[in-house]
């Protein structure tokens, strides 16, 4: 009689084994994101833009149809890519600049780092007219943590191969 349990629990694995992967339609609400941007090379600020974009898409899309009113974002920059933002460096870093631009005009607050603009001779009129200057990155974190936000840091690592090479 034990037998009959143990072979049912033993070929019920294979019998939903083929049905592949079942999508989820997580029940989204508002969001309310302070996003971490710490880079140790400015290029890699393209990359951590995504980031905001794969938030914002899906909610703003089908079948959340979100307004921008209700994504609430921050991102407090304070790494090397805050060279990204200085207006002298335009030319340099265009796309990233303009693809803020168009998250900002959407909403998304840019705050740099006070301290981290001091340390690299800047100040705030230096800073594309999107960019807020923020006392701290570390008090600005914690601040909008307290108030509710998610943080999301995103990590940025070097991609050596490529989709095909690891499928």
């Amino acid at each position: 009689m034990r037998i009959l349990p143990l072979l049912i629990l033993l070929l019920v694995p294979l019998v939903h084994a083929d049905k592949g992967a079942g999508f989820v339609q997580t029940p989204y609400t508002e969001q309310k994101v302070v996003f971490d941007f710490y880079l140790d090379d400015p290029q890699k600020i393209n990359s951590a833009l995504y980031w905001i974009r794969s938030l914002i898409n899906p909610l703003m899309d089908s079948p959340y149809d979100m307004a921008p009113e209700f994504l609430d974002l921050k991102v407090i920059i304070h790494g090397t890519e805050i060279v990204t933002v200085a207006r002298h460096n335009y030319e340099k870093y265009r796309d990233a600049v303009e693809r803020m631009r168009y998250y900002a005009e959407l909403g998304v607050e840019f705050r740099v780092c006070g301290l981290a603009a001091e340390d690299y001779g800047y100040r705030a009129e230096d800073f594309q007219d999107f960019i807020k200057v923020a006392p701290s990155a570390i008090t600005e974190l914690a601040h909008w943590q307290l108030q509710g936000y998610a943080l999301i840091r995103p990590i940025v690592m070097e991609k050596n191969l490529s989709i095909e090479e690891i499928r």
